[in-house]
């Protein structure tokens, strides 16, 4: 591999259900429509939601269910491709807050990594310089920011 290639999913939606402010009982989930996969390379993301890939008509979301949070790690079943494995997740909680509007918010960055291959992505290639065109480790990285329901 030579570069890292970044994207984002443009349409997802994202939960979290605590009973307080530490939010270390909180259950987490996150969805992403495949669909929405945005590398900024029209090429590149036609090819991401093929059969090759994630195969967006076949398995049209990515699903992560958490299991457990200790307030630094985030364990959970992640879906990709209608395989689900565990993973752990690094956890930075930036705290809470209340925005100008009068709402209540907390704000999370949330890493780690993933081999694509766990999870039935496993198309490759190989440059004419002999380089691996998709490595096998994925880095996920959210940035999220929930607002409190009433």
């Amino acid at each position: 591999m030579i570069s890292t290639v970044t994207g984002q999913f443009d349409e997802f939606e994202g939960s979290v259900k605590a009973s307080n402010g530490s939010f270390e009982d909180g259950e987490f989930a996150f969805t992403a429509k495949v669909a929405s996969i945005n590398t900024r390379n029209g090429d590149r993301d036609t090819h991401l939601k093929s059969e090759d890939f994630f195969d967006a008509e076949n398995h049209p979301t990515i699903n992560f269910v958490s299991k457990s949070f200790d307030g630094e790690t985030l364990t959970g079943d992640l879906t990709i491709r209608g395989t689900t494995k565990e993973v752990n997740l690094d956890v930075d909680f930036n705290g809470v807050a209340v925005d100008p509007y009068g709402q209540t918010k907390a704000g999370f960055e949330i890493e780690g990594q993933i081999n694509r291959k766990d999870f039935n992505l496993s198309w490759s290639a190989v440059t004419e310089a002999g380089n691996i065109v998709v490595s096998d480790k994925v880095k996920l990285i959210v940035a999220v920011q929930f607002t409190k329901q009433a």
